[in-house]
């Protein structure tokens, strides 16, 4: 008996094998990256996705052959056939979710996997229960037997060398998928080629109630498309989802990288900060301990970088602190550190074998910083003055080395700077005492230490006093009393500043208050404020907070500013000072003339004081370019509507000059000294 083949059902399950080989290569590619549950989760869906895609393949080809007498199949040995494709799937995609596939394994597992696919098919020939029996031709069937196991090495050889491939990987699977398809395709035909169906045979399926080739060709073809596409649908939307995770992943990775890279290096220079700085020193220490060599950490200040910063203004500043360290950083060797603590202070760190290295390095910095810059068409000289301290003969921590070369590096600037000096024991005196002053300054604000005198401000044409101006001081419990220049430096380079000058502005106004309760509703109060003060965006809340807790008119209010600190960011200084003199608060513009003020912004700023510096009024009887420069200001203060305020008047002849000059208020040792609340309310009132 002599069967024909439908040509379209042969075509048809070609292209099941091909979509089911795509999909057996897609899961191959997903258990190799996945894990846990997600791992027995593809095996399962994959196992059934291509045991039914081979097996369905299996059936359209049996569709699409005909005999001349009708055909079924029994339902029982059909499932078993397809249990059996789903096994040999659920081993192949398990071997091929191995790490590793040695050879022997891979044969042994071909070997498996291929006679799962002949009993597949088999079964399925079977299930047809033909009377009499099939007869199978012995060599076509070895044949198909050993294509089932080509088919299967091949499969498992594809899948591995696909996940090595890094590239093409969907056109280089599609390939492979037409590859594979052709083999199950061809093990199915060539086991067909084997089988002989006697004259007179009958399909006692047919006769039992088997399935009915219509029915099963709906139920074959419907489930089969479904799954497979199903499974290859989750496919898609699961690497969408893991390119998107592994971008996701990169992205925070890179995004973590560089925030670990921000925390530990200054945003200006690119260079190490304080932080990396004490781990870079502490490496340089240990290293140091294990050889028996020295460590030098030279600490470096740029002299007149404020005067060049106050002049051209901050991003000038910053693109020459990024050219001095590139220009610094040029000088070390790469195991040597360069660090910016912040300003114009920078360390470097180096491994030195003696003195004379640490020596070296030092003079070629001091020589490169002195070397002319050209930035912006403006030539700019600096110099340099260093600190340096070497461990272990000065110092065996890190904390101890920073200290000493600050030390040294003060010691420096005090010397006439643009140099470097090495750190002595003596030094030490004056380091310990900053450090002792700084913890004790903590302590002051809250064991009532700090305390204001208020210096007389009068007419130049003589009395009444008209107000005063509020003075810290400090009465150290051990030290006496301390004047201003020895803790203020420390106080703002601690930022312990902003806490003070809220401190200063309270008691000054509450001291206002009271001698206006006292009887002198006319006096006034000046305070002056700090740059890290100006600058803090809680000012202006904090000044009117503080006229409203004493219920003073803001009028009776003067806040001085340097020239320097009200220059430093112009657009935001006129908008601060343009609020407090919304308020009604006055602004006196402090230190005039020592500055670089333009007339240009000088003309927009809310001021109603000009305050000259005491450098100009010391030498003003014998300095005629001293009187030059006071009669100047005095006249623009005129011009601007300004009342002008002299201070450090030290003799009656300074006095009548300025009175002489146009100044409007006198302040200075001649006229009044600074005193506490109640002896000034005494003198003056």
């Amino acid at each position: 008996m002599v069967g024909t083949y439908n040509p379209i059902l042969v075509v048809f399950s070609l292209l099941v094998a091909i979509l089911a080989s795509y999909t057996a290569l897609d899961m191959a590619g997903r258990l190799a990256t996945a894990r846990g549950r997600g791992l027995y989760g593809w095996m399962a869906g994959g196992a059934l996705a291509m045991g039914l895609g081979i097996w369905s393949m299996h059936f359209i080809a049996m569709l699409a052959f005909h005999l001349p007498i009708p055909v079924g199949y029994d339902l029982a040995i059909t499932l078993y056939s397809m249990a059996a494709s789903i096994g040999a799937s659920a081993y192949a995609l398990w071997l091929a979710s191995r790490p590793h596939l040695p050879l022997p394994r891979l044969v042994a597992g071909a070997v498996l996997m291929g006679s799962g696919i002949a009993a597949m098919h088999y079964l399925g020939m079977a299930a047809m229960r033909m009377q009499p029996g099939i007869d199978y031709d012995p060599l076509w069937f070895a044949a198909s037997i050993l294509v089932a196991i080509g088919a299967s090495g091949a499969a498992l050889w594809i899948a591995l060398w696909l996940r090595r491939e890094s590239r093409h990987t969907r056109l280089l699977r599609l390939a492979a998928s037409l590859v594979m398809g052709l083999a199950i395709v061809g093990m199915h035909y060539t086991g067909m080629a084997a089988a002989t169906f006697p004259a007179g045979s009958i399909c006692a399926a047919v006769i039992d109630g088997g399935l009915e080739t219509r029915w099963l060709a709906v139920l074959v073809i419907v489930a089969t498309v479904a799954i497979i596409g199903i499974t290859l649908v989750a496919s898609l939307f699961d690497r969408r989802l893991h390119h998107r995770t592994g971008h996701l992943a990169d992205s925070l990775a890179r995004a973590n990288q560089e925030l670990v890279e921000a925390s530990l290096h200054d945003p200006l220079t690119r260079l190490p900060n304080r932080m990396l700085l004490q781990d870079r020193i502490e490496q340089a220490i240990e290293n140091a301990h294990r050889h028996g060599t020295s460590v030098a950490v030279l600490f470096c200040d740029l002299d007149g970088f404020k005067l060049v910063n106050d002049a051209y203004g901050h991003q000038f500043g910053d693109r020459l602190l990024a050219r001095v360290a590139e220009r610094v950083r040029g000088l070390l060797r790469p195991q040597d550190t360069l660090a910016r603590l912040g300003g114009d202070e920078f360390v470097a760190v180096l491994g030195v074998e003696s003195t004379d290295d640490a020596v070296v390095v030092a003079e070629r910095v001091t020589a490169a910083v002195a070397e002319p810059l050209l930035i912006d068409g403006a030539e700019l000289q600096l110099s340099a003055s260093l600190g340096i301290a070497l461990y272990p003969d000065d110092a065996t921590s890190e904390r101890e080395l920073m200290a000493h070369a600050d030390a040294a590096m003060h010691h420096t600037k005090q010397s006439g700077r643009n140099g470097y000096t090495f750190f002595t024991p003596a030094m030490q005196a004056s380091t310990s005492r900053r450090l002792r002053l700084l913890q004790d300054l903590r302590r002051a604000i809250a064991r009532d230490e700090l305390l204001l005198h208020y210096q007389p401000k009068f007419p130049a044409s003589g009395k009444p006093v008209i107000g005063a101006e509020a003075l810290l001081r400090w009465q150290h419990p051990e030290l006496g009393l301390l004047g201003p220049d020895t803790f203020i430096p420390i106080a703002e380079r601690s930022g312990l500043i902003l806490a003070i000058g809220d401190w200063v502005l309270d008691r000054a106004c509450a001291q206002l208050r009271a001698w206006h309760d006292a009887g002198h509703p006319g006096w006034s109060m000046a305070v002056n404020l700090s740059p890290l003060q100006f600058a803090s965006p809680a000012l202006v809340e904090t000044v009117r907070e503080t006229l409203r807790r004493h219920a003073l008119d803001p009028a009776h209010l003067t806040l001085e500013v340097t020239e320097t600190t009200a220059m430093k960011d112009v657009e935001d200084s006129l908008q601060r000072l343009n609020t407090l003199t919304a308020m009604g608060v006055k602004i006196a513009i402090d230190d005039f003339g020592t500055g670089y003020s333009s007339l240009l912004y000088l003309k927009r700023m809310p001021a109603s004081e000009l305050k000259i510096d005491r450098a100009f009024v010391r030498d003003l009887e014998h300095n005629p370019e001293d009187a030059a420069i006071v009669s100047s200001i005095v006249a623009l203060g005129r011009s601007l509507q300004l009342q002008v305020v002299a201070e450090g008047v030290e003799t009656e002849a300074q006095r009548a000059f300025l009175d002489q000059l146009g100044c409007d208020l006198l302040q200075g040792y001649h006229l009044g000294r600074p005193m506490d609340a109640e002896t000034f309310l005494h003198r003056a009132g």
